[in-house]
């Protein structure tokens, strides 16, 4: 029935028993991503290009579902599988687990996104104590089959039985203690006979009962561990960090086992089609002789590069090559692939497109224009803003003295600097404590995560490019050096010893280079990155010096600039930092905090402007305010001339600008006690009691303390209409906008303007000078955004202010929520991401959005702008390009990545028309 063919799966109305649940490698494609995910599609996608992959079938993510809701598979999915496992035993001319000719299965995991070694995988299913002799007599090789079997009860002991996996690993060193040897390729049969007794009673001991020797048993079995993996504590971390969400489920892919462990013409590999970590075209990756699938990315044993294998197996070597070239053309990426050389014959079990460094997608994205695979919208959206702001972190100092103790292999770049810590669980406590720590490690795996996480970055004395470390550190942008071979760790006494015998204890500060392998002794001082020195104007693309990452961030920069609607602006309060943003690529200030002018020397100014009893005394404080107000607006229309300028009024409590009350209060004690003159600090302290208040974010700040506080927003606009008077008579061009923050009614806004055009004429009529002054207003409070239609009566320009927003609709104290729950709140789920971090779409959002809608349905011409964190983040950008809002504004430093976000999100918006 073609209903049963339906790729989307349970679709709505349909009902589960005439959904098809099992697909065969023949029967999918690479775009069937979401039913029989990333690996199972791919491997679909390689079985139609005529690549040599070994035959199989996929469970897709829809069993899984069924399976994680009730807690049973769907009730056809039985049959489903056998009548496919029969079709491949034909294809095969073998049968699962029979003693004489067995057919053996790997069962894998393959959720939509790649999420490297966080679910579980089995290889070898259908080894028994009947089936090992047979598998022996197939393959000519007694120690290859009693090898495969120990790997068979080792990781299906620890990820379906859930036997820890130490006891394995204890057991196999014994063996390797006893015969003397180091790695297990030493052991021979007998040895690995052994080993297996061994293993089974770890099992029998351990679960109170006997391996399974039905091989059907052990295939379901480890289909139900799959499923089961999506929601293991190390798979919902790493979903959480990579912001994949929770409800896709995993595919499960059973595949006919083909060996990398029958002899030195067998082997395992990881290759890429470009390098992932640098971008350059070439031949990148790792090989293993005599060893099965996890070996290299567990990184147990060191790899030989993968140029080696043309030494070792030229027919296998030139085949790869041409399959990488077909897959990277086919895929126009750089692509991941795993594959297999069983005695001489070239298997794939895997592609997809490769995880990479931020400076890899760079070259890699204008590589392929100009290669003419993909076009520049395409690049586009092969690069982000996380990226980019990767980029643009400090790198260590050429030039300074440095202590280098070992060297491996540059997996994921950066300049990290830390403690030495020997544990995930170390590393997270250390870290949450504000230590900078870097995981040590021999060797990580997916339990290491939470470390991983932690930690400024990753240094492991075993392992390659391909290993578990280098591909998850590439995935969270975390630097990353592999493989020091030279380094001698030692997790259980928490040290390592480097060349020449000396040792770093747990504690000690060692510092790593992600982009060359090193690794030093102590702090290493860092300098700013080329691509901060390009955006400042100090590296010109093209010119002789000109870094290539440099060329590349350029022309995916330019691409952006003229294709995004947003417009970026700046969060900047003095001139300095204005011209910073201007070379940044700002066109102009979307938040000027004048709060912060009146910091520093001015603050007595303010005490005596709180503590004024008189008019009189009111008066003369503002007066002696108002020049110095006036210069900041100078210097300030100076810098960003010819570009918009929004400055907010002032906006917090004016406690904020008086002395602790605690400390006020003792000052006034020990006065009296020692019958000290005290008369100012007593009224200072009276005034702190009187303007204290249980909330003050709350209470008496923004437009409510221009009311409540005559001739304070007055003066303020006085200022900006003199500054901007000074620099038209200049032959200046000011553009400044006055912004009245915490608005939450009409009134509020309609009173403070009138004074503000009262003010604005007196100045044009004082100096001659035709003033352009709009004035708008912040959306913070929800009652602003369910009555936008009415303020837009009286404003001409809207700016969201998502920090106060998200706290108001939440009902969250950002100074304390961070520190207090939220870190729970991101474990269990509730929180994919702090909400301070990147919008709630759903609630903050939603008022954005209505907020939009009223406020232009009442003026047209509204000009719409949001000057809250979220403008610099790269996720809210693509919502604000949605909400039709006409600019974002950030802090200087992220103003490159608001840029590039802005571009995507044009790019995403025309959708087909780039593609």
């Amino acid at each position: 029935m073609s209903e049963n063919k339906d790729p989307h799966g349970t679709a709505p109305g349909r009902r589960v028993e005439d959904v098809k649940f099992v697909y065969d490698f023949t029967e999918g494609n690479k775009d069937l991503k979401d039913l029989l995910g990333g690996k199972g599609a791919n491997l679909a996608e390689m079985t139609r290009l005529g690549l040599p992959v070994p035959p199989g079938f996929t469970i897709t993510t829809e069993a899984c579902k069924v399976y994680l809701a009730t807690g049973e598979e769907p009730a056809a999915l039985r049959d489903e599988v056998s009548a496919h496992l029969a079709a491949l035993e034909e294809t095969m001319g073998k049968k699962l687990g029979q003693p004489d000719n067995p057919l053996l299965v790997s069962v894998r995991s393959g959720a939509k996104f790649s999420m490297p070694g966080m679910m579980d995988t089995v290889l070898n299913i259908g080894l028994s104590d009947a089936s090992v002799e047979g598998l022996a007599r197939q393959a000519g090789d007694e120690r290859f089959a009693w090898d495969s079997y120990r790997r068979l009860i080792q990781m299906f002991g620890k990820t379906v039985l859930g036997v820890d996996g130490d006891l394995f690993e204890e057991a196999l060193d014994a063996a390797k203690a006893a015969k003397k040897v180091t790695v297990d390729t030493d052991l021979d049969a007998e040895d690995l006979k052994k080993l297996v007794t061994a293993f089974k009673k770890i099992v029998e001991k351990e679960t109170g009962r006997a391996f399974p020797q039905d091989p059907r048993e052990q295939m379901d079995l480890a289909i139900r561990a799959v499923f089961e993996s999506w929601n293991g504590e190390r798979a919902k971390l790493y979903r959480r960090q990579e912001r994949i969400p929770h409800d896709l489920g995993t595919a499960v892919n059973v595949c006919s086992m083909v060996f990398g462990n029958l002899g030195p013409d067998s082997g395992t590999g990881v290759a890429f089609t470009r390098d992932p970590a640098s971008g350059q075209q070439g031949v990148y990756g790792d090989y293993l002789q005599n060893a099965q699938g996890e070996d290299v990315v567990a990184g147990i044993r060191n790899t030989v590069p993968l140029a080696e294998l043309e030494r070792i197996d030229k027919a296998s070597y030139d085949q790869l090559l041409r399959i990488m070239e077909i897959l990277e053309n086919h895929y126009k990426d750089l692509c991941d692939i795993e594959f297999t050389i069983e005695r001489g014959k070239l298997w794939m079990l895997q592609t997809r497109v490769g995880k990479r460094t931020a400076a890899a997608a760079f070259r890699i994205a204008t590589q392929l224009v100009d290669q003419g695979l993909i076009d520049e919208a395409e690049a586009l959206q092969r690069v982000t803003g996380a990226q980019l702001a990767q980029l643009m972190f400090p790198r260590f100092d050429e030039n300074a003295e440095v202590k280098q103790v070992a060297r491996g292999i540059a997996a994921s770049p950066g300049a990290a600097v830390g403690k030495a810590v020997f544990d995930s669980y170390t590393a997270v406590k250390w870290s949450r404590s504000g230590e900078k720590v870097i995981l040590v490690r021999r060797e990580t795996n997916p339990d290491d995560l939470d470390g991983m996480i932690a930690a400024e970055g990753i240094l492991t004395s075993r392992g390659g490019k391909t290993s578990h470390a280098a591909v998850v550190a590439r995935g969270m942008g975390k630097t990353c050096v592999c493989g020091a071979e030279e380094l001698e760790v030692d997790t259980k006494r928490r040290r390592m010893t480097v060349p020449g015998g000396q040792v770093v204890e747990e504690g000690d500060v060692i510092s790593i280079d992600g982009s060359t392998g090193k690794v030093y002794l102590g702090e290493v001082p860092v300098v700013p990155s080329p691509v901060v020195e390009y955006f400042e104007g100090r590296m010109h693309p093209g010119a002789e010096d000109a870094d290539e990452l440099v060329e590349a961030v350029h022309r995916m920069m330019s691409f952006a600039d003229r294709t995004r609607r947003l417009r970026v602006r700046a969060n900047a309060d003095n001139a300095e930092d204005a011209l910073r943003a201007r070379r940044f690529g700002a066109q102009g200030i979307g938040l000027c905090r004048t709060e912060h002018m009146f910091l520093g020397d001015r603050r007595e100014l303010v005490e005596r402007l709180i503590l004024a009893d008189t008019e009189e005394e009111r008066d003369a404080s503002l007066k002696a305010l108002l020049p110095l107000q006036k210069q900041d607006f100078v210097e300030l229309f100076e810098a960003m001339d010819g570009l918009p300028v929004t400055i907010r009024l002032l906006d917090p409590p004016l406690h904020e600008f008086l002395p602790d009350i605690t400390e006020l209060s003792v000052r006034v004690a020990l006065a009296e006690a020692r019958q000290e003159p005290h008369e100012n600090e007593l009224r200072l302290l009276q005034a702190v009691h009187r303007l204290h208040e249980q909330n003050p974010m709350l209470g008496l700040r923004g437009v409510r303390l221009g009311l409540v506080v005559p001739g304070l927003f007055a003066m303020q606009v006085r200022a900006i209409a003199e500054a901007a008077a000074e620099r038209k008579a200049a032959q200046g061009d000011p553009r400044a906008e006055i912004m009245i923050p915490l608005v939450g009614t009409v009134q509020e806004l309609e009173i403070v303007r009138e004074e503000a055009d009262r003010v604005i004429a007196e100045v044009e009529a004082a100096t001659g000078t035709k003033l352009s002054l709009p004035i708008g207003t912040m959306i913070e409070l929800p009652r602003a955004a369910l009555t936008a239609g009415q303020i837009a009566e009286a404003a001409e320009f809207f700016s969201f202010g998502t920090n106060d927003l998200t706290q108001t609709v939440w009902g969250f104290s950002r100074d304390d929520v961070e520190a207090s729950f939220f870190t729970a709140y991101l474990e269990k789920g509730i929180f994919g991401v702090s909400p301070f971090e990147t919008i709630d779409k759903d609630g903050v959002g939603s008022l954005v959005k209505a907020a939009v809608a009223a406020g232009r349905a009442t003026r047209p011409d509204l000009k719409l702008g949001v000057c809250g964190e979220h403008g610099g983040d790269p996720e809210s950008v693509h919502f604000f390009h949605e909400a039709g809002l006409d600019y974002v504004s950030c802090s200087p430093f992220r103003i490159p990545v608001a840029r590039l976000e802005a571009g995507r999100a044009a790019c995403q918006a025309e959708g087909s028309d780039h593609r």
